[in-house]
């Protein structure tokens, strides 16, 4: 069954990057911290989790057929060059579509009108399948628009102590969740939690 969810690698203080776009060596410890290979689309990007890990990652990449990432985080990887390393079609929500974007024949969407047609366009690429949003600003325009249905927090023994949060200004605050379902592991506990829907 279809749901919208958003994952991301938190600090104990809440960030998922710390200032600058730092912290991430801290924050994405735990894809090198077990003995489990899981190859992605990538050829140079092999991660090795532990069973825990690996086991709950898989279910994510397995399920997910869309996934909707904000302009800022796209610049910043590039747009994968093309390729999510879940091999994942990917909606872009953005001021302005790149007219320089050189892989037109990529599995990229470009969406320019607001969240809820980001999502709606994630819903038709992904049918019955998963909708992944990235944290922070996307995963805080998705909550405030009752679209969220869950929240994945990896959570990281680390202390960051500033930076980029994982929901930050809230419009719609306070929000309840329920749960969490709770998957313990090295260097991370993985917690799943229900955005309770009024």
């Amino acid at each position: 069954m279809s749901k919208v969810f958003t994952s991301a690698s938190m600090s104990l203080d809440g960030f998922i990057a710390g200032p600058g776009e730092s912290g991430f060596e801290h924050l994405f410890q735990w894809y090198d911290a077990g003995e489990v290979a899981l190859p992605t689309t990538k050829p140079d990007m092999t991660w090795h989790l532990t069973p825990p890990s690996a086991a709950y990652v898989q279910e994510m990449v397995e399920n997910t057929g869309a996934l909707v990432v904000g302009r800022r985080l796209f610049d910043l990887t590039k747009g994968w060059d093309g390729n999510h390393p879940f091999g994942t079609p990917v909606v872009v929500l953005t001021h302005r579509v790149p007219d320089d974007w050189p892989h037109p024949d990529a599995p990229f969407h470009f969406v320019t009108d607001g969240i809820e047609s980001a999502v709606a366009k994630a819903r038709e690429i992904a049918g019955d399948r998963w909708i992944g949003v990235n944290g922070g600003t996307i995963a805080r325009q998705c909550l405030d628009a009752g679209l969220l249905d869950e929240i994945n927090l990896d959570l990281v023994p680390v202390l960051l102590g500033s930076g980029t949060p994982f929901f930050e200004q809230l419009g719609t605050a306070p929000v309840l969740l329920d749960g969490p379902t709770v998957t313990e592991s090295a260097r991370v506990t993985h917690l799943r939690y229900r955005v309770r829907k009024s």
